[in-house]
Formats: C-alpha cells, structure tokens, sequence
C-alpha cells in the first residue's frame, strides 16, 4: 500500500471535509418549513416529516458548524452555527428548569422532557464551542448554567461519576436508557466519554476550579472503574457502585476514548497526569489495532473476550479510528500506528464515503457493502464525527500538535 505524505494527508482530509461532507450538510439539512434542521432523511435523501427533532443531532450541528467557521471563515458556515444556535436556545432549552429537552416535535413542541445527561453534555460541548468560534458571552453563561445543573442533579457524590437520566426538572427517574438497545443500568461509559469531552471544551473557554477538579475526577474514573483490568477496552454499563453490568466493547469507543482522554490531560495541564494518560491511551490504541481492524482499513464494531460479535463497519468508528491512530503516532513516534490512521482513511473513501448521494454510509458489511436502508440524517447520524475527524487531522497535521 502507498502510504500518504503528510502533504498528501491534508489535501485529500480538506477535500473530504471542503468538497463533501460540509456542503452536503449545508445543502441539505435546513428544514425551511418548520425552523431548524431536518430531523429524518434517508439514504437516498428523502425526507421524513413527520421524524422528532432530537437533540443530539441539534446540539452536533451546532458543534459542527462552530467549529468549521473557527476553520473556514465561512459566512455559510457562520450563519448555520447561529442558525443551529437561535434554534436550540428557543426550542430546546427548558425556560423553567433549565437544561435542555431530549426530542421536540417537528413543530419545536416538546416531544420528550427527559434531561439525558449524555444530551445536556452535547449542549455544553456544542455551546463552549459556539462561544468560542463567534465569540457570544451569552453562550458560555449556558454552557455554565448547563454544567452547574449537571453537578446538582446527576453527580453520585457516593462512588462518583454521574447518573445517566432525570426527569424535566431534574429528579431520579426509573428508565435511564439512553436508547432501546441500551441497558437500563445507573451508568454508562458513554455517557461518561461525553461529560469529559463536554469538560474538557467547557474548561478551555471558561478556567473554573471546581471544574478542573471534576475533569480530574473523570480521568481517574475511566482508569479506576471505566477501563477493564487490563487497561485496553471499555466497559460499557455499570451498576451504580460501578460493578460491571455488561462484558462487550466497542472498538470505535475505544479509540475516540484514547484520544479525548489525552484531550482532558492537556487542558488540565499537569504534565504528571499528561504523561501517564499518554501511556494509557497508546495501550487502548494498540489493543484496537490489534483486535479490531481489519485488513481492509476498516474497524469492527463490537468484540467480547477477543471473539468480534460485530463484523459491520460503521461511519463513527472509521472517523474516530483516523484521529485516534494519528494521536496514538504523534505520542509514540511508531510509524505502524500512523499507518493504521492512513489505511482507516483509506477504506473510508473506498467503501464509507457515498460517491452518489453524498455524505457518508452510516454502515458497511465486513466485505463493503452499505446498507442503504439506514438513514442519512437522524437524531444520531450527523457530521461531527466525520466534520470533527478532518478538522482534527488537519489541526494535527499542520501545526503537529499532539
């Protein structure tokens, strides 16, 4: 295989980003009719009206786009992000409890109060980064607000970490799941994986103590009770006492986590604590590549006890594998695991990238075939995964940052 030169890397990772994926989500994510964006649309690009707005597709559009204009300078790019900004602050923020509602009708009613700590950290996250690429104070006052809500409600102030679900106004409620293939069990690593990453981007705009001391305190959860014994994989659910409720993983898990974890050291800035998560994160990274990706580039999706359970290719995890492999080289200096990000890209404009539609597959099989029956746009597919992966390697690349 011929390996890209790093000059080779950015220009293919801008195309993807400058050429497909942006301008197919300012093409065609605007619902025109009803305020917002588009909450269904199939592979083919049809349109389900009658499909519930949910939060976390909001929350990543403004994430995205904040982000792209922090790149681009785009005034299209701008005007999304305070498009996707107008629309979660109007509809989605709860005026008397505060935090923000899980779906809305497509009208903007509400559809589903609940208070999904994994959504309210994806409105601190999309927040920080909105107050920062266009510079609203009122934004971060949210993000703030949000956080401190966070903290009041769903903290375990017993075994820390936080509960995954409470009512609208924040109280213990008994169905926690996140969605129907989740367990209903008190916490989750995914849930955890996104109040870090929200942290680590809320701490970065707004230097806070306690907020500091919380991130470190995540950090520490994910080596103590998160990673299996082994230090290579995430656990997925847990007992409120965090006793493991569940034995799979999930590689694309694995390697996101490799990277936003080294992500929280940095904004911490303690260089012992730095040092020691760079070491966890290349033993994650390695055991993915080692168990988890194909010889085609592409990685698994689920493994239990080294045995894969689930051979599909999903977009996420190809996204997450290019960034977390690239990071796991920059740490190491070994040239197989920056090999590995160029492979991963690789099958992902062979197989995952729709060359007749646009965007990305939401899945392939092992031997490459998408399945065009999964939507294009929904409450979970979207471009921040993708959008993030070439605004991350590009980052990267260009100012060899680590």
């Amino acid at each position: 295989m011929s390996l890209l030169t790093n000059e080779a890397f950015t220009e293919v990772v801008r195309r993807e980003l400058l050429g497909n994926i942006l301008p197919f989500w300012r093409s065609h994510s605007v619902d025109s009719h009803h305020g917002g964006f588009i909450a269904e649309m199939s592979n083919d690009l049809r349109t389900r009206p009658d499909a519930a707005k949910g939060l976390i597709l909001n929350a990543r559009l403004l994430w995205t786009f904040s982000a792209a204009y922090r790149s681009t300078l785009s005034a299209e790019d701008k005007a999304l992000a305070v498009r996707a900004y107008d629309y979660l602050a109007h509809h989605f923020i709860d005026p008397q409890h505060g935090g923000c509602f899980w779906e809305l009708n497509p009208d903007g009613s509400v559809h589903d109060d609940k208070k999904k700590i994994y959504g309210q950290a994806f409105c601190v996250y999309a927040l920080s980064e909105y107050h920062c690429a266009l510079g609203e104070p009122k934004a971060l006052d949210q993000a703030v607000d949000i956080f401190r809500r966070i903290e009041n409600a769903s903290r375990d102030s017993q075994y820390g970490g936080y509960f995954e679900t409470v009512t609208r106004d924040w109280k213990p409620c008994d169905d926690v799941r996140l969605s129907d293939k989740d367990l209903n069990e008190k916490k989750s690593m995914n849930n955890h994986l996104h109040v870090l990453e929200a942290y680590t981007s809320l701490l970065r705009a707004w230097p806070d103590k306690l907020l500091a001391q919380r991130l470190c305190e995540l950090i520490d959860l994910f080596e103590r009770r998160i990673l299996n014994p082994e230090k290579t994989h995430l656990q997925h659910f847990f007992a409120e006492d965090w006793t493991p409720r569940s034995d799979s993983y999930t590689f694309g898990h694995d390697i996101e986590g490799s990277w936003l974890l080294c992500e929280a050291a940095e904004a911490l800035g303690e260089k012992g604590l730095l040092r020691h998560i760079r070491s966890v994160a290349l033993r994650m990274a390695r055991a993915v590549l080692h168990e988890g990706l194909d010889a085609d580039g592409g990685l698994f999706y689920e493994a239990r006890g080294g045995q894969i359970i689930d051979s599909n290719k999903e977009w996420w995890p190809q996204a997450e594998a290019v960034v977390g492999f690239y990071n796991a080289w920059q740490l190491s200096g070994d040239p197989v695991l920056r090999e590995a990000a160029i492979r991963c890209w690789q099958f992902i404009q062979n197989r995952i990238v729709d060359h007749v539609h646009g965007e990305w597959f939401w899945r392939v099989s092992r031997d490459g075939v998408p399945d065009d029956s999964m939507p294009k746009v929904s409450a979970w597919k979207c471009p921040y995964h993708n959008g993030r992966c070439c605004l991350e390697i590009l980052r990267r690349v260009e100012t060899g940052a680590t």
